[in-house]
């Protein structure tokens, strides 16, 4: 797979109160990916960007809410989330200070 393809694949990292504490307590990351990747895509890619060793990825598919713009109502896109559990004694920096 080539680095843009990689790039394409996850969206961005999903910095919440929740994924926060799943990366302190299990060592797991939770990023936004494409919605056609599947698990092994997914762990390629990270491991690829990131330079550590994945041992699981469990994704989930995220409906839209349906929500209100004036008086009409719309609906948000679907979305996929990836959480990824890297090997113990490895992190990922997502803002370097």
């Amino acid at each position: 797979m080539n680095q843009e393809f990689l790039l394409q694949l996850i969206t961005a990292p999903v910095v919440t109160e929740k994924s926060s504490i799943a990366a302190d307590n299990s060592n797991q990351y939770v990023f936004k990916v494409d919605s056609r990747a599947n698990k092994s895509e997914i762990k390629s890619a990270v491991e690829k960007l990131f330079d550590v060793e994945v041992e699981s990825v469990k994704t989930l598919n995220v409906k839209g809410k349906v929500k209100r713009f004036g008086r009409s109502l719309g609906k948000r896109s679907d979305t996929k989330k990836a959480y990824v559990r890297i090997k113990s004694g490895q992190e990922i920096e997502f803002i370097s200070a």
